[in-house]
Formats: C-alpha cells, sequence, structure tokens
C-alpha cells in the first residue's frame, strides 16, 4: 500500500501561488464554523522522519486563531506518570473541547509502530492496541468530533537525503540524532508495521489520508485541501454516529419481578461485636495489601453506586480508614462543570486513573450515565444507550492494563431510604446531606430501580464485576466490601507474609 504511492507527484509553483492563500482563507472561516458547531477537531500528522510534519502543521495553522487550537508534540515519553497508566490515557488527556481544535505531531500510532518495531509487546498487546486505537476513535467520533488522519511518506533514499541535508545546517543540524539514523535503518520494518497498523484503523469515520512528500507545494496543498474538504463536508451535515447501538433487550417494566435488584435480600444484618472483630482483621489486612500492590505496580480501582443515603461516605471511611493515604485518593464525582461539560463525558474520568501501584476509589462514577443523566434527559437516548458498550471498552483497556476493578452497588430498600432522609431532617448536624434534589431522585424510585438493574446486567463483566451490597445494615454492608476487596486483592497477590 504505502509502496504503491506515487512519490514523485508535484505541483508547479505559479499553481502552487494560485491554490494556497485561498485554501488558507478558507481553513480560517471554517475554524469560526467549527466554534459556533460546538464541534472537536482532531487532526493528526504521522509519516516517516523528515517527511515534513513541522512544516504542515505550520502551514495547517498559519492563518488560523491562536486561540482556537493547540499543538501537541507527543515524543516517547518514559516518565513514571505515563508508563504506570493505561497507554491510552496520554491521549485522552489531550481530546479537545467542543469548538476545539487539537493538532498531533506524532500520536497514538507513532509510540504503537515504534514498539511494535522494537519488539517492545507482544504479538497479543500489538492486537489489544489496535482494537484500542480503533474504539478511542470511534467513541470520540460518535461523541462529535471530525477526525483528519494523514500519514506523510517519502521513500528511503529521500529520508537519508534529507537528514543530511539537516545535519549540515546550523539551524536544522540538532534535529537529526541518533535513534532517527537507527529509524532509518529500519525504514522498510517501520513501513511495515505503519501499513499494517493504516490497513486496519482506515474506518469510514475516521480514514486515512496518504500523502506523498517528496514535494513540498504538493504536500501542503494536498493537506489543506483535504482539511477544508472534510470539515466543509461535516460542518454541513448532522453529526452521524460512528457505530449503531447494538440491539439489547432492554428491561422494561418498573414492576417486572425479574428484576436483579427485586431478588436482592437487603435486610441482612451483623452483630455489633462481629462487626467490631471483623472490621478491625480486614482493614489490618488492607493495609498489608495496600503495601503488596505498591510493591507490585497493581492498579486498584473501586467505584462506590448506591441509592442517596445508602450510606457510601461511611462506607469509603471504614475501607479507608487505616490506609496509607499516600496510596489512595478518594474521588468525588458530581455533575460535570467547566471544561468537563465541553469533553466526551470519558474524559474527566481517564484523568483520574491511578497510576500503577496506587487505589482510586471513585464516589459516583462514568454510571452517572446510564442512570442520572439517562433518567433526568441530560444525555440523548441513543447516548446512554452507546455507552453501555463504551463503558465496558473503557473497564476492559483498564483491566488490560492490569488494573484490578471493583463496582459496589449500595442497595437498600425505599423504606429504609425514607427512614434515612427522615432521620437527616430531625438532626442538625445531618440536615446538610438531604438536599430538594434527594427528595425529587426518590419519586423517581421506579425509574432508577429499571436504569440500576440494566446497568448491572449490561456491565457486569469477569474484569470488573458489580458487588451488590445489601445495605440496609450499614455494619453488613462496610463488612462486605471490605471482604471483597481483601479476598480480591489476595487472589491477585497472595496472602502477605504479616
Amino acid at each position: 500500500m504505502l509502496n504503491a504511492i506515487d512519490l514523485d507527484q508535484s505541483l508547479p509553483k505559479e499553481h502552487y501561488r494560485e491554490i494556497i492563500s485561498p485554501l488558507k482563507d478558507r481553513l480560517a472561516e471554517l475554524q469560526r464554523a467549527v466554534i459556533d458547531a460546538e464541534r472537536p477537531v482532531m487532526i493528526v500528522f504521522e509519516g516517516i522522519e523528515a517527511a515534513g510534519k513541522g512544516d504542515s502543521i505550520r502551514q495547517t495553522v498559519s492563518n488560523l486563531d491562536p486561540r482556537g487550537f493547540k499543538v501537541h508534540l507527543l515524543r516517547r515519553d518514559d516518565s513514571e506518570d505515563t508508563i504506570f497508566r493505561p497507554a491510552m490515557r496520554r491521549y485522552w488527556l489531550r481530546v479537545p473541547g467542543r469548538g476545539e481544535i487539537a493538532i498531533f505531531d506524532q500520536s497514538w500510532y507513532y509510540r504503537t509502530i515504534e514498539e511494535r518495531v522494537n519488539g517492545e509487546i507482544s504479538e497479543s498487546q500489538w492486537s489489544i492496541r489496535k482494537d484500542e486505537i480503533k474504539q478511542f476513535e470511534r467513541q470520540l467520533v460518535d461523541d462529535g468530533a471530525i477526525m483528519i488522519k494523514f500519514w506523510l511518506h517519502i521513500s528511503k533514499k529521500e529520508q537519508r537525503s534529507r537528514f543530511k541535508v539537516m545535519e549540515k545546517s546550523d539551524y536544522e543540524g540538532w534535529r537529526v540524532s541518533k535513534s532517527d539514523w537507527k529509524s532509518h535503518k529500519k525504514f522498510n520494518e517501520i513501513t511495515s508495521a505503519a501499513e499494517e497498523l493504516i490497513v486496519e484503523t482506515d474506518t469510514p469515520y475516521a480514514p486515512w489520508h496518504l500523502v506523498p512528500s517528496t514535494d513540498r507545494r504538493f504536500r501542503r496543498v494536498q493537506i489543506l485541501r483535504t482539511i477544508v474538504e472534510t470539515l466543509n463536508t461535516a460542518l454541513t451535515q448532522p453529526p452521524v454516529s460512528a457505530t449503531s447501538a447494538p440491539a439489547l433487550p432492554y428491561i422494561v417494566g418498573a414492576a417486572d419481578d425479574s428484576l436483579i435488584l427485586d431478588r436482592i435480600d437487603t435486610a441482612k444484618t451483623i452483630s455489633r461485636e462481629e462487626y467490631s472483630d471483623e472490621l478491625d482483621q480486614y482493614q489490618m489486612r488492607l493495609r498489608q495489601l495496600e503495601f503488596a500492590c505498591y510493591a507490585q505496580r497493581l492498579p486498584v480501582i473501586l467505584v462506590y453506586e448506591g441509592w442517596d443515603a445508602a450510606g457510601k461516605g461511611g462506607n469509603i471511611k471504614r475501607l479507608t480508614q487505616k490506609l496509607d493515604p499516600r496510596g489512595y485518593e478518594v474521588i468525588p464525582i458530581a455533575a460535570p462543570k467547566g471544561s468537563e461539560a465541553t469533553h466526551h463525558y470519558l474524559w474527566r474520568f481517564w484523568r483520574q486513573i491511578p497510576k500503577a501501584g496506587h487505589f482510586a476509589i471513585f464516589d459516583r462514577s462514568w454510571y452517572g450515565r446510564v442512570m442520572v443523566e439517562r433518567i433526568e434527559g441530560f444525555c440523548r437516548e441513543d447516548e446512554w444507550k452507546r455507552a453501555f458498550y463504551e463503558i465496558n471498552e473503557f473497564e476492559r483497556c483498564l483491566a488490560d492494563f492490569g488494573t484490578v476493578i471493583i463496582k459496589f452497588w449500595l442497595h437498600i430498600s425505599k423504606e429504609e431510604q425514607l427512614r434515612r432522609f427522615e432521620e437527616r431532617e430531625a438532626n442538625p448536624h445531618k440536615r446538610y446531606k438531604l438536599t430538594e434534589e434527594d427528595w425529587r431522585n426518590r419519586e423517581k424510585w421506579d425509574d432508577y430501580r429499571v436504569a440500576v438493574s440494566e446497568m448491572i446486567e449490561r456491565t457486569n463483566t469477569n474484569y470488573a464485576p458489580w458487588v451488590i451490597v445489601e445495605g440496609d445494615c450499614k455494619l453488613h454492608a462496610r463488612i462486605k466490601t471490605l471482604k471483597t476487596l481483601v479476598e480480591t486483592l489476595e487472589a491477585r497477590l497472595g496472602k502477605p507474609e504479616s
């Protein structure tokens, strides 16, 4: 495929001058249209080293308002912040908000190709990474993003010639490193890996544009023309989902006895004596396991969801009570604000992914998409339906990195919730916990009961299981979550020596 590109294509100087300025002016107009349409735009520049990525980016942004775009230079990063987290997190952090343009000088493709050529990832990891890239791009396009990907190509002979010229230049000599020459020797291997990756990620929603880059004028015009045509088409048509949500047998009927929540006995109890003994036992065991997780660089994510007044805060407090606070973070999640509201809903959760060896405890989570946002109409029906498999993909990506994921649903009866609400209302020290929103949510109990049952059934996986915690007795609920976490970590790590 890459070898079949006609690298000798060129553009006369006179023709170039006639074309280039109108293209740049039109792109500046389209930038304003992007802002008005509130569509994020991602432009990816990949290709052979010395093929002209830097010059192409300069030409692309030359007439743009610099307040509306950001260029991301993504070279290899072996810092702890990167290597101790899933590979795709680095790129999620750089996803633009609605109305913004992100331009990538190398991207999620370059690192993947480099690791493949250098033998740093196995065959199975290579396959997983390709799937993760496709999921990443599809999820963003489904959310309205416009994805434009360029592969700039030159021959091995041309690359060598350009390296030699650059080395002799006082201005550009620093740009040619020993690693560049090593890559030059692996030109054919890089081209082969790139071709395989391009073929598998060339999708209708995020197609590749292969650009012959021997002639600078031809390259510039082809890139600008492609961007202009792509934006013009995307902005004059309504956003189209990259994929259709799979047909799912949605649960219906608030009185349906088959709902998973209806099969839970929320009244399970434990005596105060048993609670005190087991609490101390499991808390001390968990402290040992926390250090073992750090030693083995095992990341842990705990998700707490549940009914209002189900006891999430008290449960989290007992779970963390004897842990080293340097090894965990509790992350409370509320309605998205500011930049959180202008990005894909998963963006803010990717930012909070813990480093390997640390715990992240989410007090509410990404599951708001299929509960509160669904019931309250804060997102469209197609968005919350699509979220079921987006969430499964998100958690699969974390699990493939080695993350332990446990999701707790703290379940109480409707009667117990009312009792706790009334208790809070009567207690001046707890009254702040009760809001008008809590009462409004209670009126929609049956709607939430259906949505939660469906959420659990659709996203209960072997790599990120749901644990329904019977919560009418807070003591029982606390011990169950502690015991579940301890047993799960012991299964992964083995029992630490006391």
